[in-house]
């Protein structure tokens, strides 16, 4: 399936939070924190309004986005606005 967001919408995947800890400690699901980091799939149509582009990861709001599964992988469909900042490594 492909999806190609519209307006300034970003579709991104959303990165898996790590499931054990340094010391080897398992964290179970219910108690990890959300990730709310994710790398840029595809991008909407209005160039004005976006600033980032495929590849980028990027911060979102805590509660933001539409959740969407995609061949198995969870991704987020977000506003531009939703999308706090771009990670640079």
């Amino acid at each position: 399936m492909k999806i190609k967001p519209l307006g300034d919408r970003v579709l991104v995947k959303t990165e898996q939070v790590e499931e054990k800890t340094a010391s080897g400690i398992f964290i179970p699901q219910t108690a990890q924190e959300k990730t709310q980091t994710a790398v840029v799939v595809a991008v909407g149509d209005d160039e004005d309004a976006i600033t980032v582009k495929v590849g980028d990861k990027v911060m979102y709001d805590k509660y933001a986005g539409t959740a969407v599964k995609i061949e198995g992988a969870d991704h987020l469909l977000l506003t531009i606005s939703d999308v706090l900042a771009v990670i640079e490594e």
